[in-house]
């Protein structure tokens, strides 16, 4: 374990204008080696410009229905690991953690098909908090004090998040028309 690198998640980080740069390096990766209509977008907290969080880059991969398997075969003979928890009917979720000078860094992928409800409900909140700077605000308050309750428990930690993520994925929807 001499030159492994530990990721721990559960620490607030500020948001670091090299998040873009790293989901585009993962995205040059990605498109490499998945199905040709593969669409690749940056979500999550580090999607999300001044926000600050865990430092997971988190990506939506839109593919054929029919190409969930090929795809998910993919990305597992490449070195994503798929989790049965964390998935969803709509979302299978993968990740991995790179070591890289001395520091970690882990993506999260979140393999759907296109038009999923999952994929749009993500990208909307996104653009809705990247347009709602009281509200990015309010997000990173939560997630700051998530993770002090939380202490480093995951399931503790998106259970203390989850009332303003409902909440603020209705508005999102609403705001940008997209029906639940």
């Amino acid at each position: 374990m001499k030159n492994q690198v530990v990721f721990n998640k559960y620490v607030f980080r500020k948001y670091s204008k090299n998040f873009p740069i790293l989901f585009r390096k993962e995205k040059n990766k990605l498109q490499k080696i998945l199905t040709k209509e593969a669409i690749i977008q940056h979500v999550g907290s580090t999607a999300i410009k001044g926000l600050g969080g865990k430092g997971i880059i988190d990506i939506s991969i839109a593919v054929n229905k029919k190409n969930i398997e090929k795809n998910k075969k993919i990305l597992e003979k490449e070195g994503y690991i798929f989790h049965v928890i964390g998935s969803t009917r709509e979302r299978k979720f993968f990740d991995k953690q790179y070591g890289h000078q001395g520091t970690a860094r882990r993506v999260h992928l979140h393999l759907t098909f296109h038009n999923s409800f999952e994929s749009r409900k993500a990208l909307v909140f996104v653009k809705y908090l990247n347009t709602h700077p009281k509200k990015m605000r309010e997000y990173a308050r939560i997630k700051k004090e998530g993770i002090k309750f939380a202490k480093g428990e995951g399931k503790k930690y998106r259970n203390y998040k989850n009332k303003f993520l409902e909440k603020t994925a209705k508005e999102a929807l609403k705001e940008f028309k997209e029906t639940l």
